[in-house]
């Protein structure tokens, strides 16, 4: 497949930036609310990486993660994938619940549904973020959870956007705890024609 697309210059990566760190305003404020002002978050970074960079890019390699994954469905699609190591991941499900800490090699239904609720929130309110500046609603997938390797998993959300590019947008966002950087991160994998539709829009407004 012929893949001729431009890539994007730096304002135009800033440009978008704005945007995403408006929406990780939105998605901070909500997690505060969640956790009862425990967790608030930043944005790291938006980046351009070719494809097959992505997983060394962002050091996430073939360890063990647990993750809550959401699709947006259709051409103005993309992933948001909520990564965690398993002692954070705990951690956080065990704030939500009120409760110890977990050591029970297996995650409970309970914990599973802390995390995956975690992840509707934190969906909800980027894409409301979105779908204001685009005029176009976007709704998020049930979230899921899973317990993989989290290069593969990455790979498999690229997919999509493989078939059509050879380098993809990331936003990556960060979890802090009473001013302390977690291992925890947010990625969020627009589509290209979301992407450009984002820009577009954000374009009309300057």
């Amino acid at each position: 497949m012929m893949r001729n697309r431009t890539r994007p210059c730096r304002t135009d990566l800033e440009i978008l930036r704005q945007l995403l760190a408006s929406a990780t305003h939105d998605a901070s404020a909500a997690m505060s609310r969640w956790t009862d002002g425990l967790i608030t978050l930043t944005l790291d970074e938006v980046r351009e990486l070719p494809l097959d960079r992505v997983c060394s890019e962002l050091n996430i390699d073939d360890s063990l993660l647990t993750m809550v994954v959401l699709s947006l469905e259709g051409e103005l699609g993309g992933e948001m994938i909520l990564t965690f190591d398993e002692e954070n991941g705990r951690q956080l499900a065990a704030s939500l619940l009120g409760r110890e800490v977990n050591a029970d090699p297996e995650w409970s239904e309970l914990e599973k549904s802390a995390l995956t609720e975690t992840g509707n929130i934190l969906a909800c309110a980027y894409m409301n973020a979105v779908t204001r500046l685009i005029d176009h609603e976007l709704v998020p997938s049930a979230p899921y959870f899973v317990r993989d390797f989290g290069a593969s998993v990455l790979e498999q959300a690229l997919m999509v956007q493989a078939m059509t590019s050879d380098a993809v947008l990331i936003c990556r966002t960060g979890f802090h705890r009473e001013g302390e950087q977690l291992n925890w991160h947010v990625l969020f994998v627009p589509t290209e024609a979301l992407r450009d539709r984002m820009g577009d829009a954000l374009h009309a407004r300057v």
